[in-house]
């Protein structure tokens, strides 16, 4: 089926509002990469890599505030330096907090601290075209505030050097050109495209927000690709059709080295001590946890966190997720980090359009069916070879659809397929003694309550999913609970929902048969309360323990052919959905394993 595009050409154009003064930052930025300044101009994001962090540790010197600078026409023959003054100019509209002024003989220099070095060439040492174009605007503000400057210098840290530049005539028309092409591109609806095998990339602290590599394979724009990525090949549905060529460079760490921290035994209270989250019980000290480390923290049930320890967290984009003593997910806090209004306008419009909600939980929905029927082919002791006929057929009818109603029919039928041979990934012998409800005897699927062993851990393990990847769409920039295939309802977070569908079996469904199997989780663990099963807490313990085993394992991407872990891919795959949103790929590419 050809895809329609999801941005009509008559659609009423996005209204943005554009700041007073454009900062000398940015026009560097949009030298270095019109990409990397319109996410951190117009979109408001920024993440920090060991460079940013080191440049501004070495800035806080130089940021100390020094004497006002004399007005230009009370400006006298004397040396003068001042530190960490702000000007700007009216008529071209940029601003920049200048590191050193140094003024002589009637003439302001302005000089700029670098993290780096210098740019190295045959000729010598020179500054780099991002950090002349910056110096030339710091140059024209001066010049606008009635300042004689005829030069500029940069100090680069690493070297311990200064490099001189003069300001041209060819020099500040090319810097007046590049800041017209900035508000140009600013005012612009249009993202520009990532750069094409870019040295740059490596060492962008925003490459896993942009995913250059990513984007550029799946719009077939390398020379060496396919004109245009699909999912599934239309007449072979089982199969993946990617773009030939060489592999798709890993721009980010496999694995992040953050952390969630899981707080599981009643009554614990959370301050804060500095950097660090004080964990006590009554007023023992059970354990000091460094924030810097963490990802996320979760509190399952009666837990009390102070208001100072709720501001570092929030300060520190930390995400806090809140669950029932069972394990429900029912809320989340988190800072004013996300920025990106324009995405979520972008999701909501589309939210609205009900072909384009068919669209997106077609392939949803036959990705789910997909690795659910992997699953059975890995980890069954003998699949049912009618089983595999049928979700094989499923996945290709949820394909062609033509209604969510119908897509929910045939998602049903694939559960009960699925769960029908459940069983027989279960590979752990029942314990003498172990009642129905506490054994691992899987009969079929329930919930609300879960009233046997197996579906308490499939219920908290789809709600411990459910949760990351609200997180990731937050981090992404998304609202969780505005979806495509699951329909708003008060407090459900259904574009989590949505994208959590093909990692159902990949991630929940292993990680409860691997607690089991490896007897990680056993019958003992459980407890009745009511017509409900619960996990006791150690039990719990033990199933966080399963899952995170499971999150941190590194999977091969079927279109990218490098290895990352899966909470790595839960935030790549969000991010690919923007980029799909935003209509700079064609499709969606739903993650389906080999």
């Amino acid at each position: 089926m050809a895809s329609s595009p999801i941005h009509s050409p008559q659609a009423e154009p996005e209204r943005r509002a554009l700041p007073d003064y454009m900062p000398a930052r940015m026009i560097n930025e949009f030298v270095y990469c019109p990409r990397l300044f319109y996410y951190e101009q117009v979109e408001g994001l920024f993440a920090h890599s060991a460079d940013t962090i080191e440049g501004e540790a070495q800035h806080k010197r130089v940021d100390k505030e020094g004497k006002d600078l004399p007005p230009a026409e009370e400006l006298e023959e004397e040396e003068i330096r001042t530190r960490s003054l702000m000007l700007a100019s009216d008529r071209h509209r940029v601003i920049a907090k200048m590191d050193l002024l140094e003024v002589a003989d009637g003439a302001v220099t302005p000089v700029d601290y670098k993290h780096g070095r210098p740019r190295e060439t045959d000729q010598g040492i020179e500054l780099w075209s991002t950090d002349r174009i910056q110096l030339a605007v710091q140059g024209l503000i001066l010049r606008d505030n009635g300042y004689r400057s005829d030069e500029g210098m940069v100090f680069y840290q690493k070297t311990r050097q200064r490099v001189r530049v003069e300001f041209t005539v060819k020099l500040m028309t090319e810097t007046l050109e590049t800041i017209s092409r900035a508000w140009e591109t600013a005012a612009s609806e249009q993202i520009p495209a990532p750069l094409v095998d870019s040295p740059k990339c490596t060492r962008c602290s925003l490459v896993g927000i942009c995913l250059p590599e990513e984007t550029h394979r799946l719009r077939g724009e390398r020379p060496e690709a396919a004109p245009q990525l699909t999912l599934f090949d239309e007449t072979r549905n089982d199969r993946l059709k990617k773009p030939p060529g060489r592999e798709t460079r890993l721009l980010v760490t496999p694995r992040t080295d953050l952390r969630p921290l899981y707080l599981n035994s009643q009554g614990l209270r959370v301050g804060k001590s500095g950097a660090v989250l004080r964990i006590k019980e009554k007023d023992t000290v059970r354990q000091d946890v460094r924030i810097g480390e963490l990802c996320q923290v979760n509190l399952m049930g009666n837990i009390q966190m102070s208001t100072q320890a709720v501001q570092e967290l929030c300060s520190s984009e930390v995400p806090i997720c809140y669950f029932s003593r069972g394990g429900w997910f029912y809320g989340i806090t988190t800072g004013l980090n996300t920025k990106n209004v324009f995405l979520r306008r972008s999701q909501f419009r589309l939210a609205e359009q009900e072909w384009y909600c068919l669209r997106l939980a077609r392939r949803l929905t036959a990705g789910k069916i997909r690795n659910q029927r992997t699953m059975l082919l890995r980890n069954h002791v003998e699949p049912d070879k009618r089983v595999l006929r049928e979700l094989k057929e499923m996945a290709g009818r949820a394909e062609r659809a033509d209604s969510l109603e119908e897509l929910l029919g045939i998602e049903g039928n694939a559960a009960r397929l699925y769960f029908g041979s459940f069983a027989g990934m279960i590979k752990m012998e029942p314990e003498d003694g172990a009642t129905d409800a506490f054994s691992f005897d899987f009969q079929r699927r329930n919930r609300r309550p879960p009233r046997d062993a197996v579906n308490a851990l499939l219920s908290l393990g789809y709600s411990l999913l459910t949760k990351d990847f609200t997180i990731a769409c937050y981090a992404v920039g998304f609202d969780p609970l505005m979806g495509f295939y699951h329909q708003p309802r008060q407090g459900r977070p259904a574009l989590a929902l949505d994208l959590m569908e093909p990692f159902r079996p990949l991630v929940a469904d292993s990680a409860a048969l691997s607690a089991m199997n490896t007897k990680m989780v056993t019958p003992k663990d459980f407890i009745r309360a009511g017509r409900a099963v619960a996990l006791r807490a150690e039990g719990r313990k033990a199933f966080f323990r399963a899952y995170e085993l499971r999150m941190d394992t590194l999977v091969t991407h079927p279109l990218f052919d490098y290895r990352v872990s899966y909470r790595r891919l839960l935030e790549i795959q969000a991010r690919l959905l923007a980029r799909h949103i935003e209509g700079e790929v064609e499709e969606y590419p739903v993650f389906v394993t080999r």
